[in-house]
């Protein structure tokens, strides 16, 4: 098992991404995009993943898994097509809480055959409830669905109102590149 930074206090991952990281190949390359403090860097270390974990800012990142040498930690400007420039096939890729819509096609590209992507992030709705709640970072309805549904197939898919960890109009998406039937 990789070790665990005892002293980092975290947020349990998301629930959503925990339901579907056994999707994923058995220790498997994965991409944690916009990774913050690394919650689901955690978790996905915990599970026996290799994970590159990115972010502009990688502080907590570096505090947290300098000494784990199955976390590369990235530091990109993830608005500038920094994500392009780690290559490809990942055998799995976790966004949460995170939208850049220019990168959304290169996610699927990013994915091995037999790939997963496992996506949550806010949409139209979540004004009324909190942060963030700038049109440019709240998904329209379907919109996952439509930017990956042609690409990949999808598994599960949710919109609408979820109450923990808060309040938040959310939009979920796992979905696999290639066909179910390839799942492990």
């Amino acid at each position: 098992m990789p070790p665990v930074n005892a002293s980092a206090a975290a947020a349990p991952p998301s629930t959503w991404v925990a339901r579907f990281l056994p999707l994923i190949r058995a220790g498997g390359r994965v991409l944690d995009l916009a990774a913050g403090s690394g919650r689901h860097t955690q978790a996905l270390r915990d599970k026996g993943y290799t994970v590159v974990a990115v972010d502009r800012d990688t502080a907590a990142l570096r505090a947290r898994f300098a000494a784990d040498g199955g976390c590369a930690i990235v530091a990109l400007d993830l608005e500038d097509g920094g994500p392009c420039r780690l290559g490809g096939g990942f055998d799995g890729i976790v966004v949460t809480n995170y939208l850049h819509r220019p990168l959304l096609p290169a996610l699927a590209d990013a994915l091995a055959q037999e790939g997963v992507l496992i996506y949550e992030t806010f949409m139209a709705g979540n004004e009324r409830l909190g942060k963030p709640s700038n049109p440019d970072f709240l998904l329209k309805p379907g919109e996952l669905l439509a930017a990956f549904g042609g690409s990949l197939t999808v598994v599960a898919f949710e919109q609408g109102i979820v109450l923990a960890p808060r309040p938040a109009a959310v939009q979920r998406l796992a979905a696999v590149k290639g066909a179910l039937g390839q799942l492990p």
